[in-house]
């Protein structure tokens, strides 16, 4: 073989380990630490329109707790049709309920939502209008599309959520299927917090 050819040799075994290399680094990157989501439904309007990207942080809850306010990706409850308590919620016979749902599903679904965590374990929270009453006070929400008249509006029974789960909702309040229906979700079944929307150019920036 001559020099020139094993100079070509190397130099597209160089080539194939360094794009295995990167294709390798972003699977990891992907599975572990920061992975790019759509959004599929208008459930988070205004605040994330359909078909817009962004990020999710995998690793970061490792270090910290979520607060209210922030944006997660997570797996709901296997079965969003109604409460685990049939007087909560939304009832089997597609009726609301004046409270809330309180209990946490059986397990999780292999689906994806994403909505805004508005119920820390052990919070005493109700819905009026639309918005959340947190343990005696309301939360300050400039981001949500407003929420009066319709039933689902407002649960005015007073929930406690329970440990280790977190209530979700989403900006959208007159049109989300969130915790108020099928109840709240465990940190288990959380993948990560949205933190950065990268598409359509318009709308980069940090949520």
């Amino acid at each position: 073989m001559t020099a020139v050819r094993k100079s070509i040799t190397s130099s597209v075994l160089e080539l194939v380990l360094v794009v295995a290399g990167a294709l390798g680094l972003a699977l990891v990157i992907q599975a572990f630490i920061v992975k790019p989501y759509r959004i599929p439904s208008g459930s988070m309007f205004p605040t994330l329109h359909i078909n817009q990207r962004l990020l999710v942080d995998r690793i970061g809850m490792s270090f910290s707790s979520l607060h209210v306010g922030e944006i997660i990706v997570f797996h709901p409850p296997s079965d969003t049709s109604s409460c685990a308590n049939p007087s909560e919620g939304s009832t089997p016979s597609g009726q609301d309920s004046l409270m809330a749902c309180d209990v946490v599903g059986r397990g999780p679904s292999s689906d994806t939502f994403i909505k805004r965590v508005v119920g820390l374990p052990g919070d005493r929270i109700s819905i009026v209008n639309g918005k959340v009453m947190r343990n005696g006070v309301f939360e300050k929400a400039p981001y949500i599309v407003p929420c009066v008249g319709a039933p689902h509006c407002t649960f005015s029974g007073t929930i406690t959520i329970p440990r280790d789960a977190y209530f979700v909702m989403g900006d959208n309040r007159p049109d989300s299927e969130d915790s108020r229906f099928w109840g709240p979700i465990r940190s288990s079944w959380i993948i990560g917090q949205a933190f950065f929307t990268y598409w359509p150019p318009d709308r980069i920036g940090f949520l």
